[in-house]
């Protein structure tokens, strides 16, 4: 019997990121999982050249690929790419469907699907350069200065993501800063408003039974000073000799107090679920604000699952092993119709 899945990634280069670096972590130890599970995982790194990805992958005719892709050549944009790929070649994967990854990852086209699903996001404002048409809700039209923070688009783990990026002014005069944080922010970024507050994660498995909310993380800020913005940039994420890197610990203990909070995140939670389409696993970041209110920052529809990020630590929290999740998020694979490759 087949049992060779393939364990696809982006290729790593002696230039890449700390981001892109630690997909060969995730890659080891979903390997190692799939390992004592009883599988045989073929590691197998992938860039822009597809018809050499489908050589391989013909070649190697895996029972499933465990997607591990979040960019192709260093651009997230390209982020659904792969496992479009692999539908067209009718090989069945892990994670959540090529569609629910892209509309997840361009972000603006994901706080689009939420406000017409009546989810609470941040409002925003239209991303630079403007590739696409968009429905509104950017406050553009308000002339009242406010806080916001400038995102990367397309990108995740935090590209560009500081406290420097935070701005304050009325949208009209914010929308003019954008072309110039464009080179540093992947070529395209928005403005979204600064949720002042608190921050939480909330990771998703999907199972036999449907998705299960894991349990809540809140991250902490410790050490911050009043006038100090309290955001999860990308030197807390990836920059292990910053000191925001250690000041910004993941909780998951919680007051009484918080239970209809967190029930209501949980709620939500799942309803993002829902309303994009998604499987196997994903993690959807919020902020709540000091009246209580939350609101949902990011999908993550391929979120990181090394042993020592968030992912894991949720599953430890709920006393269940990464490889009993690595069997679960296999089971929950797509099954499109295998066709015989000649």
């Amino acid at each position: 019997m087949n049992r060779t899945i393939a364990a696809v990634h982006n290729a790593v280069k002696d230039s890449s990121l700390p981001d892109e670096e630690d997909v060969l972590i995730q890659v080891e130890a979903v390997s190692d999982a799939l390992i004592n599970l009883g599988y045989e995982p073929e590691p197998l790194p992938c860039d822009l050249d597809l018809e050499n990805l489908k050589s391989r992958l013909i070649t190697l005719d895996p029972l499933a690929a465990f997607n591990l892709v979040e960019s192709l050549a260093g651009h997230g944009r390209l982020i659904h790419v792969v496992p479009s790929f692999l539908d067209a070649l009718h090989i069945p994967y892990t994670g959540c469907p090529a569609e629910a990854i892209l509309t997840t990852s361009h972000k603006v086209m994901a706080k689009e699907r939420m406000k017409a699903a009546g989810l609470p996001t941040p409002d925003w404002i239209n991303p630079v350069p403007r590739d696409m048409p968009w429905s509104g809700s950017t406050r553009l039209e308000d002339p009242h200065e406010r806080v916001w923070i400038i995102k990367s688009l397309w990108e995740h783990a935090s590209l560009g993501l500081e406290k420097e990026n935070l701005v304050h002014g009325a949208a009209q005069d914010i929308h003019r800063l954008l072309s110039g944080c464009k080179p540093e922010m992947g070529g395209a970024c928005f403005a979204e408003a600064f949720i002042e507050g608190r921050e939480f994660n909330l990771s998703i498995l999907d199972t036999i039974d449907g998705p299960r909310v894991l349990p809540p993380a809140e991250i902490l800020f410790q050490g911050f000073e009043a006038d100090t913005p309290r955001i999860v940039g990308y030197r807390a994420k990836w920059m292990p000799d910053s000191a925001e890197y250690h000041n910004t610990p993941r909780c998951f203990e919680f007051s009484a107090v918080d239970q209809n909070l967190l029930s209501t995140l949980e709620t939500l939670a799942l309803r993002c679920w829902q309303s994009f389409g998604l499987r196997g696993y994903a993690r959807v970041d919020f902020r709540v604000d000091n009246r209580g209110r939350p609101f949902i920052l990011e999908i993550n529809a391929n979120p990181c699952i090394s042993p020592d990020a968030g992912f894991a630590a949720a599953l430890d929290r709920a006393g269940m092993s990464y490889s009993h999740a690595v069997e679960q998020i296999l089971n929950q694979r797509s099954r499109p119709l295998r066709i015989t490759h000649v």
